[in-house]
């Protein structure tokens, strides 16, 4: 088959049904059908107030099928005044115009000056003898000058095809062909072979029974039968048991694109507009790898002019070794935080480091064991609860693990996420898939709630400046993964450089999370862009879900800061966010009217709350041991709760930590209360809030701590906390200007809709995505590098909290 390029589902739709409407039945004015003849040409001229009719008589012999094609061609390319052909026969009317317009992708449009249709065959009646038809074919057109045409009418001679016969045909997107096929009388069953000289353009073969009107459309071909698109060839096995009548149609439509095949998807940008945003928005993110370049480069100047003045710090994160050891403490002797005798500190001075032991460089030693939960301390159970029960703890009281095997167990946050999200985002973007291309062949845009006054198509996507807006995610998240891997790098080289005692400095280097935070950044990035390719309420999970990781892997790093030795393993932190991720999906489900769900979350809320604060509060050191009875266990509770609670509630043994815990417990009960009383509809960003709120107050408590006990803010996190907090501000203001909302109909959700704010091309939301990346940038550089004034200063003196 040969054909002309690629049409898009409903393009002639649209073209028959124009024809159809604008075409006359019969004659004009007066006028009667000149006699035609097959297979000659006829060329005229028609307009407004002249058309022109024409009529075919032919016999039909009982037994015998004759088929009739319509050829017809007009020079005009004026697609305001088409010439309008309609084609009646005894038992159905056809009816196209010319210039024939097929539309595709992206309202493309592809005109054809030649059509031809085959007419319906009819079948006399083996009883009824030979019978005469008749064909009228009408020509007219609105112009009001002379447009040009020509017909031919011919009656087809080879139209039934026969068993292990090649037969050799042309077709186009308009001028599709169609078939007859008589089951012989031996014959059961039969293979269609169709066989292409060239890979495009794109076929759909077509196999129906003998009924009028046959489907040879682009737009319905796939409504009658059953069919295959194909390239270069195809296949289709037909059972005679399958058409009573013992007879069926063989139907070739070509269509006008080739992507319905695997061909290139057409580009849908015109003029700048796109080329603008792309550039805006690879630009905007790229400067911040052009500030971290400029930033690397210099610190390593400084660190050169350090290291040639010899005022280089046991670890300046250069990898640059120096003879002298400065031993500075950040809590000056009047200091009321930690102030006690050195002697009560000796746990973690007089011991010999475990750190110190393996030689340089064995980090990653296969020796190594990998269970994350072993305690390779030589001291018994109990000496764990002296040093983690003391008033004042020193970092050195809870470092004191293997640096090696610590190091394996934050590693697996690493792995573990890239697992996560390789298994999580694979059904993710088959289903988003899915549902573009439901949207894209049906037409019903109530599927998908996008914001239809700013959705810029691209390819198969409704709106691409959503997707689009999302790169910063990714290229944010890819670049913290570079800025963590040089701190990695540097702090291997300083640890191979350097004497046993420069181990004894600053916060443990732990980069586990650091890279797990990146990845999450990255799959943020994706995940949300997935969700934007058709955002309703069954993919809503797909936005936030990393949202819930990059909060909870956020307060995890913070944490285990200043507590390295007892922070959660990667197994128990994963598994709380898949429950918290099944929560959320079962409050969208339950929550709008269930109160029964909206109590045993608030109820599930408030125990964690306790259950979280009593492992915090005391270390991970808290355990109701007693006599095998469950009574010797309920009178442990209650004595704890008596000394810890009652007695001490004028003074705690941990004064910090009792106002965090009572502050952080106070905001999640007010949540807890919140949700029970109102029961907010999005449950989603309910739960975001949650985490983000806690996030932020523990974040506060440990800047105020650190203040409070006289360490620095280097010029670098200043900057970063100041750069948060704006960009944070700037984003969740346009994060509420809400612009769509599955929670409504498709037409409430529709009243919410706003043009493009940026470039004529973004909308409040996709600002929200471009800020909210550069906070989260931001927020992660906080974390990164809020303790580099540790870096000259003794574990033993820096404070816990």
């Amino acid at each position: 088959m040969a054909g002309g390029a690629p049409p898009a589902p409903g393009a002639l739709l649209c073209a028959l049904l124009w024809a159809a409407a604008a075409a006359p039945v019969g004659g004009g004015p007066g006028g009667s059908p000149a006699p035609g003849a097959f297979g000659r040409l006829y060329r005229g001229a028609v307009n407004i107030s002249a058309e022109r009719l024409y009529a075919f008589a032919y016999s039909s012999q009982p037994g015998q099928v004759d088929a009739v094609r319509v050829y017809v061609n007009s020079s005009s390319e004026n697609l305001q005044y088409p010439v309008l052909f309609v084609v009646r026969q005894q038992k159905g009317v056809l009816s196209w115009q010319v210039p024939l317009i097929f539309r595709g992708l992206y309202q493309r449009t592809y005109n054809y000056q030649e059509v031809s249709r085959t007419l319906c065959p009819s079948e006399p009646a083996p009883e009824t003898g030979p019978s005469e038809q008749i064909i009228f074919v009408d020509v007219a057109s609105m112009a009001p000058f002379n447009i040009a045409y020509e017909l031919l009418v011919t009656r087809l001679e080879n139209f039934q095809l026969e068993t292990n016969k090649p037969f050799n045909f042309t077709a186009s997107p308009s001028q599709p062909q169609y078939f007859l096929y008589k089951f012989p009388q031996d014959v059961d069953s039969v293979i269609i072979k169709v066989v292409s000289d060239a890979v495009y353009p794109c076929s759909v073969v077509s196999v129906q029974d003998i009924v009028c009107p046959v489907y040879d459309l682009d737009h319905n071909v796939e409504f009658n039968g059953v069919y295959q698109s194909m390239t270069k060839q195809a296949a289709i096995t037909v059972q005679r048991k399958d058409f009573p009548g013992e007879q069926f149609f063989v139907v070739f439509v070509i269509k006008p694109e080739d992507y319905a095949c695997g061909g290139s998807v057409p580009s849908s940008i015109h003029g700048s507009v796109y080329i603008q945003a792309m550039f805006f928005s690879f630009l905007s993110f790229l400067s911040f790898y052009l500030g971290s370049v400029v930033v690397a480069f210099v610190h390593y100047i400084r660190v050169r002019r350090k290291a040639s003045s010899g005022r280089l710090s046991p670890e300046d994160g250069s990898g640059i070794m120096t003879s002298s050891h400065p031993i500075t403490s950040s809590t000056p002797e009047g200091s009321s935080y930690g102030a006690i005798d050195e002697s009560s500190s000796s746990g973690g001075r007089q011991l010999s480091s475990p750190e110190r032991g393996p030689p340089a460089g064995s980090d990653t030693d296969s020796s190594v064991e990998e269970e994350s939960d072993f305690d390779t301390m030589p001291e018994i159970e109990s000496d764990k609860n002296v040093i983690r029960t003391k008033v004042f703890l020193y970092l050195s009281d809870l470092s004191r693990k293997d640096r090696r095997i610590v190091s394996k167990k934050y590693k697996i946050y690493f792995w573990n996420i890239i697992t996560i999200a390789v298994f999580y985002a694979l059904p993710v973007i088959q289903l988003v898939i899915t549902y573009q291309t439901v949207v894209n062949v049906t037409g019903n845009q109530d599927i998908c709630y996008y914001n239809f006054l700013c959705a810029h198509p691209l390819g198969v996507l409704s709106a691409f400046n959503n997707i689009l807006s999302n790169v910063g995610h990714t290229l944010l998240g890819f670049l913290f993964l570079l800025i963590v891997l040089r701190r990695d790098i540097l702090h291997r080289r300083a640890m191979e450089m350097k004497d046993v005692y420069t181990l004894d400095y600053g916060i443990p280097k732990h980069f586990g999370l650091f890279y797990a935070m990146g990845i999450a950044l990255m799959m943020e990035g994706v995940l949300s862009a997935c969700y934007h390719v058709c955002p309703n309420y069954s993919n809503f999970q797909f936005d936030t879900s990393f949202m819930y990781m990059i909060a909870g892997l956020c307060m995890l790093k913070l944490y285990q800061t200043r507590h390295p030795d007892i922070n959660a393993s990667a197994y128990s932190a994963y598994a709380s966010f898949a429950v918290v991720i099944c929560l959320a999906v079962l409050g969208v489900v339950f929550g709008k009217n269930g109160m029964w769900f909206w109590v045993i979350f608030s109820m599930i809320h408030v125990l964690a709350s306790l259950a979280l604060s009593t492992q915090i509060y005391y270390m991970g050191r808290f355990k109701i041991d007693g006599p095998d009875s469950d009574l010797g266990i309920f009178r442990r509770a209650a004595m704890v709760l008596y000394t810890d609670c009652i007695q001490q509630c004028s003074r705690p043994m941990y004064m910090d930590r009792m106002v965090l815990l009572i502050v952080g417990n106070l905001v999640n009960w007010s949540f807890a209360i919140f949700g029970l009383v109102y029961r907010p509809r999005d449950f989603a960003s309910y739960i975001l809030g949650i985490f983000i709120c806690n996030l932020l107050l523990y974040l506060a408590f440990y800047i105020i701590m650190k203040l409070r006990s006289s360490e620095k803010l280097l010029p670098i996190p200043l900057f970063c906390i100041v750069a948060t907090a704006v960009v944070w501000a700037a984003a969740l203001y346009f994060f509420f200007q809400t612009l769509s909302s599955w929670e409504e109909t498709p037409a409430e959700s529709r009243e919410k809709n706003r043009s493009c704010i940026l470039l004529g091309f973004f909308d409040d939301h996709d600002v929200w995505h471009f800020l909210s990346a550069a906070a989260l940038f931001f927020s992660f550089l906080v974390l990164l590098t809020l303790d580099d004034d540790l870096d000259t200063v003794r574990r033993d003196k820096i404070p816990v909290f």
